[in-house]
């Protein structure tokens, strides 16, 4: 599977940003979308992920009320839509996805329990 991540940009505090993430090879039907973020000098951390069906959703206190997780699966793409952004979500994004069980609610947040990367999408926010 190859995921191509796309949408990032340079935009102002209290701006949007939409990131894509299309997958090529294999359906991401049975896979978690997740999102990660990591700024320079700083570890890759965990955005938000979404399940098999789009059902559960979780996001990191610090995005929460702000970036909606969503996938469209017969358009083989997950999306993270970024609005309110500040300047501190200045970051690269990756997307990933990762194989689990059909019906499960299990949305990991370790970036080590994924399979598959994006190659990353810059967004930077001005003040």
């Amino acid at each position: 599977v190859q995921l191509q991540a796309s949408g990032g940009g340079l935009v102002q505090a209290g701006g949007s940003l939409r990131l894509s993430c299309a997958a090529y090879g294999q359906s991401i039907g049975s896979y978690v979308v997740g999102w990660f973020r990591q700024a320079p000098g700083k570890e890759r951390e965990f955005v938000a992920a979404l399940t098999q069906s789009g059902s559960t959703t979780t996001y990191a206190e610090s995005v929460k009320g702000r970036f909606t997780i969503s996938r469209d699966n017969a358009k083989n793409t997950g999306y993270l839509q970024m609005n309110s952004l500040k300047p501190e979500d200045t970051a690269v994004y990756y997307c990933a996805i990762v194989r689990t069980v059909y019906g499960s609610s299990y949305l990991p947040l370790d970036p080590g329990r994924y399979d598959y990367w994006g190659q990353g999408t810059q967004v930077t926010v001005s003040s």
